[in-house]
């Protein structure tokens, strides 16, 4: 049984829908005119009984669960009965044929069937106005005439209706299949962004809070050293400590969201990364040569430029065994550069894996720019990084 138009089916299957509810007007039209008109009593009667009998079983079998093809088969062979009834209790009740022709379709659940109970319709209309008239072959053969040019259309609606809903649901299927691939698509979205914060949240974590707390355990360690031996070195040292915390609670601020900004003030990059070196050399004892240009950077890049001080440093502190550190910050032609360089042990660049160089390589390279890592074993380091300048290095 055709099912009531949903949004997105093609227009035929929205005319014959509409046409349906139409004939239903059509019929009752009719039937009061029947009753209103000059037909004997027992004829009227018999053809608003009949008509009463069409509407309930109509009313019946559209109130029905989907997926009976029984019910509306049934509802069928009433109308054929009904159909050739009518025409023989009353003159041009064999309309009624025409009118109900899309209701042989929409209870049918196949094409053939639609055909086979058309024909029946026009059958029965053929045989109920042929006997109202006498039976004369003339009429009869009139009759079968107008009743095949009639089947005949319903032959094309039945056979066009099925190619109707296979456009339909492929409608739908494509609906279906865009749908999903949206969703889908969004789930990507989303898990990628969730991995992409989770990156970038790391990456941060180590720059920050993961070094500032290297470097309270390494200056506690050497305080408690040396607090019986130099008292004024390890009151320094807890300096240091208090400081180091203080910045690791105002980034811990920054990460979670109750600080609006960074610690890093605004102006030339030189000033920020002077202070970082200042506490280096200070907390170290190493000697540290910088030459640093005045160079106007947005925030972003002074902050991606002083994280990879800081990261740099730390790599020095924690794994270098270095005596000296160059510092060097220069403007290149539409760059600028850090380079950092040490006089330590140096390590094999192709066997690191660590975390600290890949994020340095990540953080630059959402700017444009690059890493390079030059070292070999006995023979220093030197870290180089490059990032493009925006005109005037505005903010």
């Amino acid at each position: 049984m055709l099912q009531r138009p949903r949004r997105g089916d093609p227009v035929w299957i929205w005319v014959l829908h509409g046409w349906e509810v139409f004939s239903w007007g059509l019929i009752a039209l009719v039937t009061l005119i029947t009753m209103a008109g000059g037909t004997p009593t027992d004829r009227k009667l018999g053809i608003l009984a009949l008509t009463a009998v069409l509407a309930l079983c109509y009313g019946l079998v559209r109130t029905r669960p989907a997926g009976q093809p029984a019910a509306g088969y049934g509802y069928l062979c009433v109308l054929v009965v009904v159909l050739g009834l009518l025409s023989y209790l009353g003159d041009g009740f064999g309309v009624f044929y025409t009118v109900t022709l899309t209701q042989f379709i929409v209870f049918a659940d196949s094409p053939r069937g639609a055909v086979l109970f058309t024909g029946l319709g026009a059958l029965a209309i053929t045989l109920g106005g042929s006997l109202r008239e006498g039976g004369q072959p003339d009429v009869f053969l009139t009759n079968t005439i107008s009743s095949l040019g009639v089947w005949a259309v319903a032959v094309v609606m039945a056979l066009l209706t099925p190619r109707a809903l296979a456009q339909r649901d492929e409608r739908a299927a494509l609906r279906a299949e865009l749908k999903s691939t949206q969703l889908e698509l969004a789930e990507v979205y989303q898990r990628q962004g969730a991995a992409e914060e989770r990156e970038r949240l790391a990456r941060e974590i180590h720059d920050t809070l993961a070094q500032g707390f290297a470097s309270i355990i390494v200056l506690a360690e050497a305080a408690r050293s040396q607090l019986a031996v130099d008292v004024d070195r390890s009151a320094q040292q807890l300096q240091s400590i208090e400081q180091t915390a203080r910045e690791n609670l105002a980034e811990a601020r920054v990460l979670v969201g109750a600080a609006p900004r960074s610690g890093v003030a605004p102006g030339s990059v030189a000033v920020t990364l002077r202070r970082t070196l200042d506490r280096f050399t200070e907390d170290t004892g190493l000697d540290v040569t910088a030459d640093l240009a005045d160079i106007d950077c947005d925030r972003p890049t002074r902050i991606a430029l002083l994280r990879c001080t800081q990261e740099s440093l730390a790599n020095v502190r924690k794994h270098a065994a270095a005596t000296t550190v160059g510092v060097v910050l220069a403007h290149g032609p539409d760059t600028v550069e850090l380079e950092i360089t040490d006089d330590g042990r140096g390590f094999v660049v192709e066997d690191s894996h660590g975390f600290g160089l890949d994020g340095m390589r990540k953080r630059l390279a959402e700017f444009g720019g690059g890493l390079t890592v030059t070292s070999s074993l006995g023979d220093g380091t030197r870290i180089l990084a490059t990032i493009p300048l925006a005109p005037d290095g505005q903010e």
